[in-house]
């Protein structure tokens, strides 16, 4: 059996930038505040939701901050409700299958609730591959090691034989904080450089690429 990879959702998986940055703005102005440019937005993804907002906008009073997490939520719904689903990257669900098929252990963790990560396992075959799924909805979010913690005891691996993929700092902070090998992708929310900062032992700039690390990883963690 091959280590266990733990993969983020948004930024990672799928292509949300679009979607997360209309929601931002919609709330926004709900409340009466100037939309958020996508810059600033694009910095408090994968943390919890009422963490994220407050990050946002750290002004706000509780009932106004209530206000805008709620508008957030109902942007999203509204979305959803038209019809809208976020597009996954190319190469993502073919890169999870041949790690699946290969016999890597995988598992989600996210800053999405536990609605979210339903929509998302519900995409053709992905609740076949994943272990286990982890949100900000079970315990502490992102950059708290708890999720990782839960993926490893759910999936009976250990750090040294576990990776974490993600986009965000919040993802490579998280992942260092749990003892995980930190990896990181370059087509997602924070940049490169944010995500070497934050201590990344490597970012990918493909899934191709990914793949070739994940597989050396999974050499280096192969028994004697």
């Amino acid at each position: 059996m091959r280590p266990l990879a733990i993969f983020d959702i948004d930024g990672t998986l799928v292509d949300s930038r679009a979607s997360i940055h209309r929601a931002a703005c919609e709330a926004a102005r709900d409340i009466g505040l100037p939309e958020p440019e996508y810059d600033r937005v694009r910095q408090i993804v994968g943390l919890s939701l009422e963490h994220a907002m407050a990050v946002l906008e750290p002004g706000l009073d509780a009932p106004t901050l209530a206000r805008f997490i709620a508008g957030f939520r109902a942007s999203f719904q509204r979305m959803y409700d038209d019809g809208h689903e976020e597009p996954l990257y190319p190469e993502a669900t073919a890169t999870l299958r041949r790690l699946h098929r290969d016999g890597w252990r995988l598992a989600l963790a996210t800053g999405q609730n536990r609605r979210g990560v339903a929509r998302n396992l519900a995409r053709e075959g992905w609740a076949d591959m994943f272990l286990s799924s982890h949100c900000a909805e079970d315990g502490p979010g992102k950059p708290d090691p708890a999720m990782l913690h839960a993926a490893m005891a759910a999936c009976d691996s250990d750090p040294a034989r576990t990776v974490m993929i993600g986009d965000t700092a919040h993802d490579i902070l998280m992942a260092r904080n749990a003892g995980v090998l930190p990896l990181g992708v370059a087509w997602g929310f924070h940049t490169v450089e944010e995500q070497r900062a934050a201590g990344a032992r490597h970012v990918a700039e493909t899934f191709s690429e990914l793949g070739v690390v994940l597989d050396g990883f999974a050499d280096l963690t192969r028994p004697a």
